[in-house]
């Protein structure tokens, strides 16, 4: 593989997603999560518009590709894939309706940062209170924090079940 090939290979993943209305929602695995995209998707349905539920990740956090081998890290783009195999894998188990216009996207990067950016687009973003990280008794995640401080559009936080 040229240089070039291989530097460009190591770009092939996807740092922004860029869409055009909808509900944005976050999702990284989480029970609260799997909740936010339920609520969301119901209230999108109602109101017509397209459900975006996006992962944001990093090679500490994605699954494992099936192409990693001892001794070799594949390229982003195959741990890129394996999020969305894994995003899509979660959003089945909903058991959502069939009928629901969702799309599922996968970004390498921080969540708090993704969610906003892409948030640019949206007509509301809905998060968990809590999500995969961080200490249980905490009020909210950091996550839900950052967007709800920095949203360039409402916010929807979502609380979590009380022990």
């Amino acid at each position: 593989m040229a240089t070039s090939d291989y530097d460009q290979a190591m770009t092939d993943a996807r740092m922004a997603v860029t869409i055009d209305g909808g509900i944005l929602v976050g999702h990284d695995g989480s029970t609260a999560s799997g909740e936010a995209v339920a609520w969301a998707a119901r209230h999108a349905s109602r109101l017509g518009v397209p459900l975006h539920v996006m992962r944001a990740w990093s090679l500490t956090n994605a699954p494992r590709p099936a192409t990693m081998e001892p001794g070799y890290v594949p390229p982003p783009k195959d741990f890129e894939d394996a999020v969305l195999t894994r995003l899509t894998h979660d959003v089945e188990a909903l058991n959502l309706p069939k009928e629901w216009e969702i799309e599922l996207h996968a970004v390498r990067g921080q969540s708090a940062a993704k969610l906003i950016e892409t948030a640019a687009g949206a007509e509301m973003v809905v998060v968990g209170a809590r999500g995969a990280g961080g200490f249980r008794g905490l009020l909210f995640g950091s996550t839900a924090d950052q967007v709800m401080r920095h949203s360039p559009c409402p916010v929807v936080v979502l609380p979590v079940g009380r022990d």
